[in-house]
């Protein structure tokens, strides 16, 4: 390939880069450092906006509620995944229907599925989840307004979208391990524990650090599930930060888009840490592959 036909081929999307994430970037700093009404010239005021976030302490509960969700939901849908699509993988002419199943979680919109979700918490319809716990000899619960019932509801409805996802990245890449090297494996005498532990999960390191960098950064944007799901999200502590920067910039008195890009800013800076252990893994990968 010459070097004219490569700018060629990749000129689009470095356009399409150029216009919805390079442009928006910049306006979102440049809006930081403003105070801007919308329909009007913003007015620098330098870091004040920073000061104002960084000082308030509901972006601090929204910040240790959004990092506290975005670490277990990873956890746990990176295991159970894990374990779904090593039950997955030894299915034969189950595999598609099963599958199927699996993956209506993941394409239903995020308020719809949260809707349906949140009726299994609601005595309105039937309330599946008291029932359970009345089962157990326990009381019901307050999911919508209590704290942390509030927040394992939230948790279970964010791992039940994005399992799926999992499933589907860990599927592929117990497909793509070599039945060799689990054979060998075998014959050495490592047992079905050994041969996950020390064989398979080193072989799907990458997979597993992308199922980790993805659900990253879907968990730090949570948004419209919470809108179903943590009505009194504010008085309970369960805002998250997208719905922080929602509530400052459009519903709280309105016209706070300055605030609302410094949340974005600093949330950005937010994922970026969070993200640098398992970018640091698949550049370590990519070099040595």
């Amino acid at each position: 390939m010459s070097r004219r036909e490569y700018w060629i081929l990749i000129l689009p999307s470095l356009l399409v880069m150029f216009g919805l994430l390079l442009v928006p970037m910049y306006r979102t700093i440049e809006w930081s450092l403003q105070d801007v009404n919308y329909g009007e010239p913003g007015t620098f005021v330098g870091l004040d906006n920073y000061v104002v976030a960084l000082t308030d302490p509901r972006f601090a509960a929204s910040v240790g509620f959004t990092v506290g969700l975005t670490l277990a939901v990873m956890t746990v849908v990176i295991v159970l995944g894990y374990v779904l699509a090593v039950l997955v993988n030894n299915l034969r002419r189950m595999r598609p229907l099963v599958l199927g199943i699996l993956l209506i979680s993941y394409v239903i919109p995020g308020v719809v599925g949260a809707t349906m979700f949140s009726w299994l918490f609601d005595t309105n319809f039937g309330g599946v989840a008291n029932v359970i716990l009345g089962w157990l000899g326990q009381g019901d619960l307050l999911w919508f307004t209590d704290t942390w019932p509030n927040r394992v509801m939230i948790a279970l409805n964010v791992i039940w979208a994005m399992l799926p996802f999992s499933m589907l990245i860990l599927l592929a890449g117990l497909q793509g391990v070599p039945k060799e090297i689990i054979e060998a494996a075998t014959i050495d005498g490592a047992g079905t524990w050994g041969r996950h532990f020390h064989v398979i999960l080193p072989s799907i390191r990458g997979m597993v650090g992308f199922v980790a960098i993805i659900c990253i950064m879907d968990v730090l944007r949570v948004f419209d599930n919470l809108i179903p799901l943590a009505p009194n999200a504010i008085l309970n502590g369960n805002e998250s930060i997208a719905l922080y920067t929602y509530n400052m910039a459009f519903q709280d008195g309105g016209q706070q888009l300055g605030l609302g890009s410094v949340i974005n800013v600093l949330t950005i800076m937010i994922m970026i840490v969070m993200l640098i252990p398992f970018l640091r893994n698949t550049i370590r990968e990519a070099k040595s592959a």
